[in-house]
């Protein structure tokens, strides 16, 4: 099992390393960032990665679900192709 974080800013002004710290706090072995709009999964390769490098019993995390996704539909389409490789979503704050 391998848990692996994803931090996302929206600009290139605006700074990962809270989301960074608190990835590595929740037990991240890996983690993955970008500077990004969330508004569509379009162009984040950052994220792309994370999801085909998933593996079954793995965990993503991130610290809030906004910095996953902004819409509804891309959030379920990332949740979907988490679970469709057997790995489970969490975030660090609720």
């Amino acid at each position: 099992m391998t848990v692996i974080g994803y931090a996302r800013v929206s600009t290139t002004d605006q700074d990962l390393s809270i989301q960074e710290v608190a990835l590595k706090a929740a037990g991240c072995d890996v983690i993955r960032a970008e500077k990004r709009s969330g508004t569509t999964t379009q162009g984040r390769e950052e994220l792309r990665t994370v999801l085909d490098f998933l593996r079954e019993g793995d965990v993503l995390v991130v610290t809030r679900i906004d910095r996953l996704a902004r819409s509804i539909g891309d959030l379920q389409d990332i949740v979907r192709a988490v679970r469709a490789r057997g790995a489970v979503l969490k975030a660090t704050e609720q």
